[in-house]
């Protein structure tokens, strides 16, 4: 019997599973929404928005930057957790299907891969400048951005912290 803990492992999937896994999900006729960030520490702002990026399809895949990629875009303070825990924990929220990590500093190259229906961002972008807008729309695709939950942020969680 699998354990729970194993069930959420499963949902990280490795780039060398990813074409099986996306083909099978094609042949289903399945409505893949893609989506990214490093949810850090993971929020409420992280909650709300991810299910509601989960609503606009069948199959929500995250793109999860690894350690390594946020350290480049966010300075070596950065990540409070390690790219496993965050994986971890996003894969308990039952309405994230799949996790792949992802070291470049855009998830431009995976989301080439996974070619997605729905990619979703924060309404703190303009659709048109959404990386993978160009791959999406030429798909036949669409892009949508999601409100955010004001004052909600891991900066500023990190911020309460340390005053």
């Amino acid at each position: 019997m699998e354990t729970q803990l194993q069930i959420l492992k499963d949902k990280i999937i490795s780039p060398d599973k990813l074409a099986s896994l996306l083909a099978v999900l094609r042949f289903r006729n399945k409505k893949i929404v893609f989506t990214n960030g490093c949810f850090d520490i993971l929020h409420r702002g992280h909650i709300e928005y991810l299910s509601k990026a989960a609503d606009l399809g069948h199959v929500l895949f995250v793109g999860l930057n690894t350690d390594h990629s946020i350290r480049r875009i966010k300075g070596d303070s950065r990540p409070v957790n390690d790219e496993q825990s965050r994986a971890i924990v996003l894969a308990a929220l039952h309405f994230v299907d799949y996790i792949v990590l992802f070291d470049e500093d855009t998830p431009y190259e995976l989301i080439k891969t996974i070619q997605p229906n729905v990619l979703v961002k924060g309404k703190d972008y303009e659709a048109k400048a959404i990386v993978g807008y160009d791959i999406v729309i030429q798909n036949g695709g669409t892009v949508e951005t999601i409100d955010l939950v004001e004052g909600f942020s891991t900066t500023t969680i990190i911020k309460k912290i340390n005053q």
